[in-house]
């Protein structure tokens, strides 16, 4: 069962909307920030979708335009829709640890290129310690207003994730009272099922298989979830959270991450830069600071990692990677040792914010390792794969724009997770043994501006 299947998920959410309190609940917002007051309206255009393939195709009939008060933070910095609160010293739950993470300059970069590289450090979300944590969160309480979760009914959400949602699903649902069931490609670092097992999460690594086959990993989580509902054992349900097309992942991203952005920036930045893998949180900030915060001359770049099909369906308008052709191809998924981002389809999340994107950047491995490598040698950052493309795909942005910009970019997760493939991989070539590099540009073999 997801939120789009559910007979009264659309209409109890319809009402809800009518009032701004039912849409703080909805949208995750309430505990998330407990002190908001008043902080979006909206207004739904037309009746809910019944069906799962209506609620997909056209989401935002549903939710209709958003309008949001402009606010100031606690700084005074006025930001539009949206009220950052004040720290109050005591968070309430695991669910109070996340959002609000610091927006760091990335010393390195910055004097490197010489633009202003900032990067909203994610990792620091206090529940599955990614940008995921955000949406599982969102997602959860937007099932709980719809009554299809009962805390410590026996409740099960179901999942397909490459590990960072599942992780963050995982840990709420043991706060919140319910079971977490995962369900994998086999080709993901050994870090991320392990953490899921001690979370209390049930773990199913299964053979990479593409999209259109019912084994896939999404598919199965979405066959499993209707499995257990369908079983009538108990009065429990399987809830399946759906973050590729659920719009309950731009959004958490739409009004968490990119309010925050343009309160820590004073709405002074020139590119925003982040992977898609969901699509949720370059959509969800792109929509933000474009269409709510009004940066008409906000370059957005889409960072993708080889072997996704992203950058040439942004640059060229065909979804298409070189890895495609006839006996190239290695895996069903993304030829990369990336995981997190990179994707061979467009989701409903990305599709959400595609005409927002301006342009793309693709990283290959080598640069990943090197860019990787070089934030610990300079800045003492230790992160994983998909935070090294965005980075290196941060420092080309900052080169095509004039000296003295700012480009913001994301950290999604800690490298801990990424030990025994991504970090190994730089161990065997040898770049950990490589006296520290003084020239990042060289290194990443990145051409410098005229």
């Amino acid at each position: 069962m997801s939120l789009s299947d559910h007979p009264r998920a659309y209409g109890t959410a319809a009402v809800a909307l009518a009032f701004i309190s039912g849409v703080l609940v909805t949208l995750g917002l309430k505990d998330l920030y407990p002190d908001l007051e008043q902080r979006f309206r909206q207004r739904p255009r037309a009746r809910a979708p019944r069906g799962a393939a209506d609620a997909r195709r056209r989401s935002s009939l549903f939710w209709g335009p958003v309008e949001l008060e402009d606010r100031e933070d606690s700084d005074g910095v006025a930001v539009p829709g949206a009220f950052i609160p004040r720290d109050e010293g005591v968070s309430d739950g695991i669910e109070g640890c996340i959002g609000r993470t610091p927006l760091i300059r990335i010393h390195s970069l910055s004097e490197a290129t010489g633009r202003t590289i900032l990067a909203k450090a994610e990792f620091l979300n206090g529940a599955g310690n990614s940008p995921k944590d955000r949406v599982a969160l969102n997602m959860i309480q937007a099932a709980e207003e719809a009554g299809i979760l009962v805390p410590n009914r026996g409740d099960t959400i179901y999942e397909g994730t490459v590990g960072s949602t599942g992780i963050s699903i995982a840990a709420l649902a043991r706060a919140k009272g319910y079971r977490a069931h995962i369900c994998m490609p086999d080709d993901q670092s050994l870090e991320k099922s392990d953490l899921l097992h001690h979370l209390g999460a049930t773990v199913e690594r299964v053979p990479v298989q593409p999209i259109t086959s019912p084994e896939h990993f999404v598919n199965l989580a979405r066959r499993r979830a209707k499995e257990h509902t369908e079983s009538g054992a108990d009065s429990s349900v399987g809830f399946f959270a759906d973050q590729f097309e659920s719009p309950f992942n731009f959004q958490a991203h739409m009004r968490t991450t990119g309010p925050e952005i343009y309160a820590q920036t004073s709405g002074k930045l020139d590119a925003f830069v982040a992977g898609a893998g969901t699509g949720g949180t370059i959509s969800g900030v792109a929509k933000y600071l474009k269409e709510v915060a009004k940066l008409t001359k906000l370059k957005v770049v889409l960072a993708d990692p080889q072997g996704s099909g992203l950058y040439n369906k942004i640059r060229h308008g065909v979804m298409y990677s070189s890895t495609e052709k006839e006996g190239t191809r290695r895996r069903q998924q993304v030829d990369s040792i990336v995981e997190g981002v990179g994707i061979n389809r467009v989701t409903e999340n990305l599709e959400e914010g595609r005409d927002l994107i301006d342009t793309a950047v693709r990283v290959t491995d080598a640069q990943a390792c090197k860019m990787a490598r070089w934030l610990v040698e300079h800045d003492g950052i230790f992160c994983g794969s998909s935070s090294a493309v965005n980075c290196t795909a941060a420092v080309v942005a900052a080169l095509d724009l004039p000296k003295g910009s700012t480009v913001v970019t994301i950290l999604c997760d800690s490298g801990t997770r990424h030990l025994s493939k991504f970090w190994k991989k730089i161990a065997e070539s040898g770049l950990e043994d490589e006296p520290k590099p003084d020239d990042l540009l060289t290194l990443l073999d990145i051409k410098k501006p005229r």
